[in-house]
């Protein structure tokens, strides 16, 4: 067990604590052998992690008001698409496909970067805090500096006449953070779905707060914010 320098104190106010639970009645049942600090969870409020929690909501909420029977997904968090299951039938695509006897979860192996899907055949679709990734070797895919701009290209190929694509990842100055991620512009995504109808522009900005329905202007003075793209077709 790796114990950071600042981590000390906490580490010998878990030991005392121990020993002080060992004395009570009952407590010569916990063992030194199966000791298990955790240093960083004594906080005011529960924490989260904000870009997540509200664009999962986000795209939940808006899904479940559509009323899809079917929906298809890319990439996106687990949790999401557990929850999803329990509104619609889910397809969830992706390089490493998700294992699960979860009923309504149907999962296949596929890249965002060439889909299994015929041009215009998708009506529901969502890819959230996904393409910022493609192309930089974080999840064995190949090296491709256009990876984002060619993940856009093809959500829009496979996004039907009138379908949704819910869409979210990083915006703030652009820059690339090789191999984590990319942070793109509001209008750097604009262009890429040059051709699809912006709905709604939402926003989780760098405070944390959750700023729905929006100029996407609003976020062009962000460090690291989530853009969340509800696009029509």
């Amino acid at each position: 067990m790796k114990i950071k320098l600042k981590q000390l104190p906490k580490l010998t106010a878990f030991l005392l604590e121990f020993r002080k639970y060992k004395s009570m009645p009952g407590g010569n049942e916990a063992s030194w052998n199966d000791l298990f600090p955790i240093l960083t969870e004594r906080t005011s409020t529960t924490s989260f992690d904000t870009h997540y929690f509200y664009q999962d909501i986000w795209a939940f909420r808006k899904i479940l008001e559509s009323g899809v029977k079917e929906h298809v997904d890319v990439g996106s968090k687990v949790d999401y698409i557990g929850f999803l299951s329990t509104i619609t039938s889910v397809t969830f695509i992706d390089i490493r496909p998700l294992v699960t006897d979860l009923p309504g979860i149907n999962s296949r192996a596929g890249s965002i970067l060439d889909m299994p899907y015929p041009d215009k055949s998708i009506n529901s679709l969502s890819c959230l805090h996904v393409a910022e990734h493609i192309g930089l070797g974080r999840y064995g895919d190949p090296l491709d500096p256009l990876g984002t701009k060619k993940s856009c290209a093809e959500l829009s190929r496979v996004l039907a006449p009138g379908g949704s694509l819910y869409f979210g990842l990083p915006i703030g100055r652009p820059r690339v953070c090789f191999n984590a991620h990319r942070v793109h512009s509001t209008g750097q995504i604009l262009e890429y779905f040059k051709g699809l109808e912006l709905v709604e522009f939402s926003l989780v900005d760098d405070k944390g707060r959750f700023l729905q329905k929006v100029d996407p202007e609003k976020a062009k003075d962000q460090k690291y914010g989530c853009g969340l793209f509800h696009f029509r077709k």
